[in-house]
């Protein structure tokens, strides 16, 4: 399989790129993401048609088309099922159908924290680990089930859907779904900005302001951030010991732009967690920041074999 164009779709930015058949990324544009689907759909086939010119090839460049989008996706018809506020006017959309009509290429269109799911667990660290949950911290709060290597989806395509994970009597914003006290509300990015805003009476928007604070020293930052890590691993022990895995990896913004949030959610882990469980692996993979692009490629290769065939 030749080269793939691979698209991250995000509730702040739209992250693509050229893909070869080895895995290695040649190529990556990153915009804002715009408002509304229409207009997200345009702006993705507009970064597609790019990384072709900006490769100097022609239109044959991309064989296929992976992309990983926010909301609940019907892999198999690559609709949006559902969707948070995070997306306005997202439920619904036809993601892979009206892609495909644009590019005229065969796409494959997953839940975002899927993709990076699929992406993370190319981790050489985890190859002996058949069942891996990923969890991604962003804007957002999301999570993947991966078994050998692919994802789980379950009948109503939401496993691995922990954003909605009950956590009574926390969290100073709704989560996304427009409901109090869930998992998204309190570990999510813009949930440590407005928790610092709350016991500061300082509003600090985005949370790169919170962490740039808790660098210069600010405890009232180094407790929100603590405080959302160490409840998300808490939580985390508890599904675990729900659905029993080999591994836990991490992901996503907050993770990535704080590396003490992952070693607080690990400690919070292993000190809440089953005894059998105290000693399962809860790390970013070496593969981590590249994930979601990674695991679209991996699909849009998939999708172009099946069409190829």
């Amino acid at each position: 399989m030749s080269t793939v164009a691979a698209v991250d779709i995000g509730g702040t930015k739209i992250a693509a790129a050229l893909v070869d058949g080895t895995g290695v990324i040649h190529d990556r544009v990153r915009v804002d993401t715009p408002h509304g689907a229409t207009a997200i759909l345009s702006v993705v086939a507009e970064l597609v048609a790019d990384l072709n010119r900006r490769a100097g090839q022609g239109t044959e460049a991309v064989r296929a088309v992976g992309v990983g989008a926010p909301g609940v996706i019907d892999s198999s018809t690559g609709v949006v099922r559902s969707a948070t506020r995070t997306v306005p006017g997202w439920a619904g959309t036809p993601i892979r159908d009206e892609l495909s009509r644009m590019l005229r290429l065969p796409v494959a269109v997953t839940n975002d924290v899927r993709a990076a799911a699929v992406g993370a667990v190319l981790d050489p660290a985890l190859r002996d680990c058949p069942q891996v949950l990923h969890v991604s911290v962003g804007t957002g709060v999301g999570g993947a089930l991966i078994r050998h290597g692919r994802p789980v989806t379950g009948p109503h395509a939401v496993t691995g859907e922990i954003a909605h994970l009950l956590v009574p009597g926390q969290g100073p914003v709704a989560c996304g779904c427009g409901r109090y006290d869930h998992l998204e509300a309190v570990a999510a990015g813009p949930a440590i900005a407005a928790a610092y805003a709350r016991i500061t009476d300082r509003p600090v928007r985005p949370l790169t302001d919170v962490t740039a604070l808790m660098r210069a020293g600010d405890q009232d930052a180094r407790t929100v951030i603590h405080a959302a890590a160490h409840l998300l691993g808490r939580a985390l022990a508890g599904l675990v010991a729900a659905i029993d895995t080999d591994a836990v990896t991490l992901g996503g913004g907050v993770v990535h732009g704080i590396p003490e949030f992952s070693a607080t959610v690990a400690a919070a882990f292993h000190a809440e967690a089953l005894p059998p469980l105290r000693t399962l692996p809860v790390l970013v993979p070496a593969t981590a920041a590249d994930a979601p692009l990674l695991g679209a490629a991996h699909l849009a290769r998939q999708i172009g074999q099946e069409t190829a065939s």
